[in-house]
């Protein structure tokens, strides 16, 4: 089964999501006392990149679905314009004659 490009970028997110967060939990737990100058900078720094990813991703996922909804809402007008002319042009018109 293939899997498109939504769930693909979803999953993408919640991993850079869980990611971060782990880092946030371990950070705050078992490395609190670890970290170090050089190497607690590095370390928030991958952290904040790891939420700024997820951020991006959720973001280009918003537009993408956006970008979905609207063409599937000009799809539905113009096939129901569409179906509209068709069952004009088939039906009589009705009779006047009262």
């Amino acid at each position: 089964m293939a899997v498109d490009a939504t769930a693909k970028r979803r999953r993408f997110g919640a991993v850079l999501l869980l990611a971060a967060l782990v880092m946030l939990i371990a950070g705050q737990t078992i490395l609190k006392s670890r970290l170090k100058d050089l190497g607690f900078l590095l370390y928030w720094l991958a952290c904040f990149f790891l939420t700024g990813g997820a951020i991006l991703v959720a973001y280009l996922d918003a537009v993408a679905l956006q970008r979905r909804s609207r063409r599937e809402a000009r799809e539905l007008l113009e096939s129901t314009l569409d179906k509209i002319q068709k069952d004009a042009t088939k039906k009589p018109p009705p009779d006047r004659r009262r």
